[in-house]
């Protein structure tokens, strides 16, 4: 009927999105992907990573994580910011589908929320490529590896919140139901809180060591 409510798997059920195309690809098959994907991108940095002399096996860990979140905020995100309407895709791109997918756990993304598009927005654009050049500092021994992953970690963590304080406010109402909410909007988005929480307190630590032993060479000197 003319008029009525666009038919869509989302919260609200009132929620308009003009010429929805209904997810192609199985759950499944799209976690799968993703999970895979992200294996293979893991192991070859981790393979590759222990041909670099004097590197330890957490800076190795750190590696991969830069890579996989790097190559995530970039591609996966970076498509969500640049795709308004990829709802309405009928060729069952993947990552048209992943978010259609996603949304079933936040409709903000189908909906197109102000500040779900602005945090995924500095995500893709900044930190995607900044974790990269992490990865870089890494393997390079950098001087400035600790400072700049501190620094994209804290950007992470701070979007995060604003993910998570934003649905709160607006009734934190979003998800199609109980299982997608815990299994998309909190647990796929907890390493993003874990994982930078712990990079922020290791390179807190080394930053603050490097500043002591400095501290300690000038009074040697004087």
């Amino acid at each position: 009927m003319e008029g009525a409510p666009q038919s869509h798997p989302y919260v609200p059920k009132d929620l308009k999105l003009p010429g929805y195309v209904p997810v192609v690809l199985s759950q499944s098959t799209i976690v799968g992907v993703y999970g895979l994907s992200s294996l293979l991108v893991v192991s070859v940095i981790w393979i590759i990573s222990g041909r670099f002399p004097k590197t330890s096996k957490i800076d190795r860990l750190l590696m991969c994580w830069w890579a996989f979140t790097g190559l995530t905020h970039a591609i996966l995100e970076g498509y969500f910011v640049f795709s308004p309407e990829f709802y309405k895709d009928k060729t069952a791109c993947y990552l048209a589908e992943v978010w259609k997918e996603y949304s079933k756990g936040d409709s903000r993304y189908a909906a197109r929320d102000a500040g779900v598009i602005a945090v995924e927005g500095i995500t893709a654009v900044l930190e995607g490529p900044a974790s990269l050049l992490a990865l870089y500092t890494i393997a390079t021994k950098r001087s400035y590896s600790y400072i700049l992953q501190l620094t994209i970690s804290l950007g992470q963590l701070y979007g995060t919140a604003v993910y998570f304080i934003t649905s709160y406010l607006d009734g934190d109402n979003f998800a199609a139901s109980a299982y997608y909410y815990y299994a998309y909007y909190v647990f796929a988005n907890a390493f993003w809180v874990v994982i930078p929480s712990l990079i922020v307190i290791r390179c807190w630590k080394k930053i603050c060591a490097a500043f002591q032993v400095q501290g300690q060479q000038k009074t040697k000197v004087r």
